[in-house]
């Protein structure tokens, strides 16, 4: 194992034009799961024995999942009590590998993630973003498919992101999403395809939603809410009254208090144009609640909450993607704290790192060594949690490796 790992990675300037947005804090977010349940609350050990220099590491099984891709599971010991461990390793650059966001067709859905997975065909994948659990069961951030591209994003307040650049190189920083019509640039539009439109503003729903349900996405509200349904590019509908459901086709957009004021102008008939955007443009993106470590410089703050955990990481030197699961809440394992969780992952040398949903969702599956994919670690409910999306590896055997130049 290495040490850790200095490095950087920096966004490029926004295009003439981008809106230029303050980057948000780096604080946790509370709950630190999907699920909400309390955290048990590590014991105190004093810090000397809170390091890699106190751990006892035994690596229980292992096999190359394709070329460019390691399995690890590994029980790991120390004064605060076992934990068991479930690590892929993927060079990012290795011939035929690449990664995408694993999605549902409908973002307001859920499923096991397996079954994401083995739709898709690919041969690993972690679960990503944390969602809306107890009600629309979409996520709360921002995520871009490589083939659907753009299906849901926030301007602020869950911007912290995994993505594949435009140059296939990974990434962790922030990302925006918002929408915009074009024909009234005074109107905004921060959420895209978001569990519930904010208190005063307008959200932006799409045909990738899937059906809308009667005035979830407002928390309840049914007064001072508008909706506006737009048609090959003409409002069609303009009520204050929501259908008790509505497969979106086309656009919709919906108001709360100020924001159904602004709807309102817009007359039905009336042409308009609503575009939705992502800054930076990355190729594909999931979100986390927190960095864990940004530009190697550890984020994370919390050494109490003892959790589930799933989280991204990124060796910018070997090359090497991190996608990490710790089991929690069993007995042969207490799960981890966010300190804990940056802790191992600045020993496994990442130079960023990303924390994603945990809890109940934590979820790891990969091709065994008989070919079947699987899931390798041990769910804290005791199965798979139904979870809108995730993050995972794809193989492509015909790719050929590249050519080496002859002096």
């Amino acid at each position: 194992m290495s040490g850790v790992l200095m490095g950087a990675s920096v966004l490029p300037a926004p295009a003439a034009g981008d809106p230029i947005h303050p980057p948000p804090p780096d604080r946790q977010r509370a709950p630190q799961t999907s699920d909400g349940v309390p955290g048990a609350i590590a014991p105190w050990v004093p810090r000397w024995q809170r390091g890699p220099e106190s751990w006892t590491w035994t690596t229980l099984a292992g096999w190359e999942v394709v070329p460019g891709v390691t399995f690890e599971r590994f029980d790991l010991g120390d004064a605060r009590g076992p934990v068991r461990g479930q690590l892929l390793r993927i060079s990012y650059n290795a011939p035929g590998i690449s990664l995408d966001y694993a999605g549902r067709p409908d973002i307001a859905s859920t499923a096991p993630l397996l079954d994401t997975v083995l739709a898709d065909q690919a041969v690993a994948g972690v679960n990503g973003d944390f969602f809306d659990i107890g009600d629309t069961g979409a996520p709360l951030g921002v995520g871009r498919d490589r083939q659907r591209k753009l299906l849901h994003g926030v301007e602020t307040g869950w911007n912290c992101a995994f993505f594949i650049k435009r140059d296939g190189q990974p990434d962790i920083d922030f990302l925006y999403a918002s929408a915009r019509i074009t024909q009234r640039p005074d109107l905004t539009i921060p959420t895209v395809n978001s569990p519930s439109v904010r208190q005063g503003g307008i959200g932006l729903y799409t045909d990738k939603w899937g059906m809308l349900r009667g005035y979830r996405v407002t928390d309840g509200q049914k007064k001072k809410v508008r909706m506006v349904v737009v048609k090959n590019g003409v409002v069609t509908e303009n009520r204050k009254v929501f259908p008790k459901t509505l497969k979106v086709q086309g656009k919709v957009l919906i108001g709360r208090d100020r924001g159904a004021r602004q709807l309102r102008q817009l007359k039905k008939g009336t042409p308009i144009t609503v575009k939705a955007r992502l800054t930076p443009r990355p190729k594909m993106a999931i979100t986390g609640n927190v960095f864990l470590i940004r530009d190697g410089e550890r984020k994370a703050r919390d050494d109490r909450e003892m959790h589930p955990r799933t989280a991204v990481g990124i060796d910018y030197d070997t090359g090497v993607i991190f996608l990490l699961v710790i089991d929690g809440r069993q007995d042969f394992s207490r799960g981890y704290t966010m300190v804990e969780m940056a802790t191992l992952m600045e020993y496994l040398g990442a130079d960023e790192a990303l924390n994603l949903d945990g809890g109940g969702s934590s979820t790891m599956v990969a091709r065994r060594p008989d070919g079947k994919v699987k899931v390798l670690n041990s769910p804290s409910d005791g199965h798979q949690r139904w979870v809108p999306n995730g993050l995972e590896v794809f193989y492509d055997p015909t790719a050929a490796p590249p050519v080496p130049t002859v002096p």
